[in-house]
């Protein structure tokens, strides 16, 4: 059966398949835990997408090979539905609680469990999970079921890889049709010829690195139920933690010193990774993005370091450098841990903007990490003075733009600049308009309302104090938004918008 819904239907239900598949193993985390009345549950939510994706897998089995257009709405859809199947286990072990509150060992019932019982805060949770955002509607972490602590965790560990990187490497379909759906996912580089054998070795690495970092956190005086989880969240540049008050709850500075490089690790790209592995230690310098990862997360985290000291809002130097590197780097890999408590009342309006501006650039392209990315500041930058040199030269000079390694041609090097111009202009536009809806909502100072909205569409997870249960609802659908287009870099969604809103573009 050909069609774009059929293609549509197939890939979305293979997506459901491999997302079931996550439920049912977290399963053994309730059982180690003794946490048997989430059980049902957790069975409950991976049975629902996996009846579906059973169904639209075999109704459109015969289904065309996706093209651009359907990766997009493959891409953009199944991410809205993992977020929507993902919100199923926090609803589940709510209402668990709440109903049989004197069976199967059910815990005491605690406002935050009592905020998942909302369907829209449980929607939030997932999508905020997913998308590697961090941004959370739980007030007190450490009290939630450790059944649940490991889905935040593990949800953030899943999607900084990417869900249909995953469906990829786990559902093997050779072809154009995997290529397709992996550069759908914002993602371009290749590893290997092959883009399954690509995907398994993105999750090879990952799950190597995964290890060392929590045996590094461990090692550095982290229990190691709380290293497992912060590893998959930091590796991830997630940002979820089980504590009350993230990584500030330590207040260790070699726990502190532990998370960096694991979050830095997280920002750049799998093929460098992939690369150093195998020896090549010179990849590090080559690549532009980690070159300019590198040099400016050390400069910009010394310059924030020297704001707050200047400004007194440390004593000392030393604190000025642990708390102002720390939180300049889990701004800019977008990962969200938190070591300064007072970030939205202590910190001053220029400390604050310096912590978004790392925000909204964020790590490399194919990393974890969000924000608008390096390899597309790196473009704007040479481009705009290889625009302005052009003045300069004879009309029939033939010049190139170097980047990354490439050589570009004036055709090339115009298209690559125009796409990083329309991201960008995108980018701020959904920023301007998030910021708009939380000003008309609730009562803050500018500075953090464009703190938590350019924190939730970089998929961040830094917070000023305004995301909670109690945000009004039209921020919660407008965060929502946010956290969709900023993990999936804004086109795809428009694609799938134009295409609900034209009938027509559905069956393009």
């Amino acid at each position: 059966m050909g069609g774009t819904p059929a293609t549509v239907g197939r890939d979305l239900g293979r997506v459901l398949l491999a997302f079931s598949g996550l439920v049912f193993v977290s399963v053994a985390v309730s059982l180690v835990w003794g946490e048997y009345y989430a059980i049902p549950g957790l069975l409950v939510s991976g049975a629902i997408p996996l009846s579906l994706g059973w169904a639209l897998s075999r109704r459109y089995a015969d289904a065309r090979e996706p093209g651009k257009f359907h990766g997009m709405v493959i891409a953009a859809s199944g991410w809205l539905l993992i977020a929507l199947f993902g919100s199923l286990p926090f609803l589940a072990v709510a209402w668990t609680v709440t109903l049989a509150p004197d069976r199967f060992g059910t815990p005491e019932m605690t406002s935050t469990l009592r905020a998942f019982r909302s369907p829209l805060n449980a929607l939030f949770e997932s999508m905020s999970g997913f998308t590697g955002t961090g941004l959370t509607m739980a007030d007190r972490e450490s009290v939630l079921p450790r059944t649940l602590q490991w889905w935040r965790s593990f949800s953030e560990w899943v999607g900084g890889v990417g869900v249909i990187v995953l469906t990829t490497a786990i559902l093997t379909r050779a072809g154009s049709g995997s290529l397709t759906l992996y550069e759908s996912e914002a993602r371009s580089e290749r590893i290997h010829p092959s883009i399954v054998s690509t995907v398994r070795t993105i999750w090879w690495i990952f799950l190597l690195f995964t290890f060392l970092s929590i045996s590094a956190l461990w090692l550095a005086g982290m229990p190691l139920w709380h290293a497992i989880n912060h590893a998959m969240t930091g590796l991830s540049t997630g940002g979820f933690s089980v504590t009350d008050a993230s990584i500030a709850t330590y207040d260790s500075a070699s726990i502190d010193a532990a998370l960096l490089p694991v979050m830095v690790a997280g920002s750049i790209a799998f093929p460098v990774h992939y690369l150093v592995l195998r020896g090549d230690l010179a990849a590090i310098r080559g690549d532009v993005q980690t070159r300019w990862l590198l040099v400016g997360f050390s400069a910009l985290a010394l310059l924030l370091s020297a704001l707050l000291y200047v400004e007194g809002t440390y004593e000392t130097a030393s604190e000025a450098l642990r708390f102002g590197a720390f939180q300049f780097v889990s701004a800019a890999t977008c990962t969200g841990f938190q070591t300064a408590n007072d970030l939205g009342t202590g910190w001053s309006p220029l400390a604050q903007l310096t912590v978004a501006a790392g925000m909204v650039v964020g790590g490399a392209a194919g990393s974890t990490a969000g924000g608008i990315k390096l390899i597309r500041l790196i473009t704007l930058s040479k481009g705009t003075v290889y625009r302005i040199g052009g003045v300069f030269y004879p009309r029939n000079a033939v010049r190139h733009l170097r980047i990354d390694g490439r050589t570009l041609d004036d055709a090339a090097a115009s298209r690559e600049f125009e796409e990083a111009a329309i991201i960008a202009l995108l980018w701020g536009v959904f920023l301007g308009a998030g910021t708009v809806v939380l000003l008309l909502s609730v009562r803050a100072p500018l500075e953090n309302v464009l703190f938590e909205v350019a924190s939730a569409q970089s998929n961040v997870g830094l917070s000023t104090g305004i995301t909670g249960p109690a945000m009004p609802t039209v921020v919660k659908v407008a965060f929502l938004f946010n956290m969709w287009i900023g993990r999936l870099e804004i086109v795809p969604v428009l694609v799938v918008l134009r295409a609900l809103i034209s009938r027509r573009g559905l069956y393009a």
